[in-house]
């Protein structure tokens, strides 16, 4: 903040001046003290100057309505919406999120440093008030084939950028633990900023290395014992509750008054479904309060203990000095959210975002769809003894591993829907290497029909699965005539296609038919028997080889806990 004896902030906190803006009759969040007082706020320049003012240009009553700081997501993907981001903001500003601390590492890993310069421009001039912390993982793990990389010189220099706070997620702990020199240079590149962790499971002296080598944060709790090991190593714990993973039910007695400076609210992974159908930072609010949480409690974790856990000096607080960034809730325990301020502007009302956002830069997060479709083959040849098999867990972005007799024809492994046993691919689109990594999945429920995604965490190659190998290339067909996307096929036939066109990751299109073509994908999924809630959600972690147990990459099956490929067939277990 720029400030000296001239500003009209400065001269309207003494009362030499009008302030711009007074908030009168309110129930005011001390989120020092922990306590609401009534009061009226004053804001000059964007900033609170003070609990009232002598003048005001323009005063709002808001008769006894609670106001407190804009909510803050500790960790986000806005990529992960499938929306650009001024629809992003679009979206979660009316739910009283002023401020979100995003990881850009799955545009990265599409388009390296072309794709965060993408990122900060397209979120500069947005009244959501975006952050970034620089991508540790391009590639997420050498096991599979990215778009690009980041070595230790190129997150130097992102850390001179600005809006880039610190290093993002670091997810190949394993690498951290075996002293990978590449992936220490990056974390002594970011030595004195914030470093988030990304350890889902690590317990005891692994733990421990792990966060003396640097990262504090932790979003990938799944168990309140993990949460409190976690917290008592002194990490701050980023409890999630996203579309697929949602965690805070688990997690929430975690939350107290005396933990709450290093427990914090991040969605990850919100898609338009999800946003629009329950919210934001008020969903996760929300649902802390109903389950115990004190609101005052609950909303200073999501706010002013989150911008210091990042170093972020003056957002999460009503006080002199800091961004007018604030939520005036109707109903204090549902966390019903009236208006949004922003710097001192209502930029929503009544669930709407009543302000203009900018266009996202056109012509650029193009991405190349390297894909040679008449060569591509999903044919599994039989082996000896069991196939591995993934399966899905409703919910949760981990995964179990199974050991199955695959059906055969012909000396080929097929699907078999009655089993619910059903072959995914992930096909290499950035480099035009041919790679195809097949395996068998189960937990989809798919009865016909294949669907393909180029939302892949975190390399975002083409992920498909199916009953049949004519319906997957359809569907990946489809996707690299959009360009990428998300389509449903079925008799060899595309039923439903989601195009995202900006780096096969998000849409160009308005937050309404985002959503609605979205609802069409997951209808026309369940309409071929997927019973998941988000088979799309689902389908995109399977490719993810730093989350246990068994996941997919264009090189093949990865044992994530042992970290490494390994053959789909068992032939040390040949079961019955």
């Amino acid at each position: 903040m720029n400030l000296d004896v001239h500003t009209r902030a400065f001269r309207a906190a003494k009362g030499e001046g009008p302030a711009e803006l007074l908030l009168r009759r309110a129930q005011v969040l001390d989120v020092f003290s922990g306590a609401f007082f009534p009061g009226d706020v004053a804001v000059a320049d964007g900033r609170i100057v003070g609990f009232g003012a002598t003048e005001a240009e323009e005063a709002v009553d808001l008769a006894g309505a609670w106001l407190v700081p804009g909510f803050i997501d500790a960790h986000v993907h806005i990529e992960s919406s499938r929306l650009s981001p001024p629809e992003f903001a679009r979206a979660v500003l009316p739910h009283g999120t002023t401020a979100v601390i995003a990881d850009p590492h799955e545009i990265a890993n599409v388009l390296g440093l072309a794709g965060i310069r993408y990122m900060l421009a397209a979120t500069r001039d947005l009244p959501l008030r975006a952050f970034f912390m620089a991508p540790s993982c391009v590639p997420a793990s050498p096991l599979e084939t990215a778009g690009a990389e980041l070595a230790a010189r190129d997150l130097a220099e992102l850390l001179s950028w600005d809006r880039i706070l610190g290093l993002a997620e670091v997810m190949n702990f394993p690498g951290v633990l075996a002293g990978d020199p590449d992936l220490w240079a990056k974390l002594d590149a970011a030595r004195g900023r914030p470093i988030d962790g990304h350890a889902p499971g690590l317990s005891g002296s692994a733990l421990w290395a792990y966060i003396l080598a640097g990262p504090r944060t932790d979003h990938e709790c799944t168990s309140l014992a993990e949460a409190e090991e976690k917290l008592r190593a002194g990490m701050h714990v980023l409890i999630r509750e996203g579309t697929t993973a949602r965690n805070l039910a688990a997690l929430l007695p975690l939350l107290t008054a005396r933990s709450a400076p290093f427990v914090h609210l991040c969605t990850d992974d919100r898609e338009p479904e999800t946003l629009l159908g329950e919210g934001h930072m008020d969903d996760a609010l929300r649902k802390a309060i109903a389950g115990g949480v004190p609101p005052e409690v609950a909303i200073a974790c999501a706010t002013v203990h989150t911008a210091r856990a990042y170093g972020i000096a003056d957002l999460g607080a009503i006080a002199p000095g800091y961004a007018a960034d604030l939520a005036v809730l109707s109903d204090l325990p549902r966390v019903r959210v009236e208006e949004v301020y922003v710097a001192g502007v209502k930029v929503a009302a009544g669930g709407e975002c009543i302000v203009d956002l900018p266009a996202p830069p056109r012509g650029e997060g193009r991405a190349p769809m390297r894909v040679d479709v008449e060569r591509l083959s999903f044919r599994i040849p039989a082996g000896a003894g069991r196939a591995r098999a993934i399966r899905v867990i409703p919910g949760q972005v981990v995964t179990e591993e199974l050991h199955v007799r695959p059906r055969l024809e012909g000396g080929e492994v097929v699907a078999d829907p009655d089993r619910d046993l059903l072959k995914l691919a992930v096909v290499e689109r950035h480099r035009g290497t041919g790679n195809v990594g097949l395996a068998l999945v189960q937990g989809f429920g798919l009865r016909r029909g294949a669907l393909a995604s180029t939302v892949a965490h975190d390399s975002h190659n083409i992920v498909a699965v199916g009953t049949s190998d004519e319906d997957m290339r359809a569907a990946v067909a489809e996707l690299v005539r959009l360009g990428g996307g998300q389509a449903v096929a079925v008799g060899g036939r595309v039923i439903a296609a989601l195009p995202l066109p900006i780096a096969g990751l998000m849409s160009d299109r308005p937050l309404p038919e985002v959503h609605r073509l979205s609802r069409e994908l997951v209808q026309a999924a369940r309409s071929l028997g997927s019973s998941l809630p988000d088979p799309f959600m689902a389908l995109s972690f399977l490719a993810l080889p730093v989350i246990p147990a068994l996941k997919l990459t264009d090189r093949g099956l990865i044992d994530v806990k042992a970290f490494r490929l390994v053959p789909l067939f068992d032939e040390g277990n040949p079961g019955g």
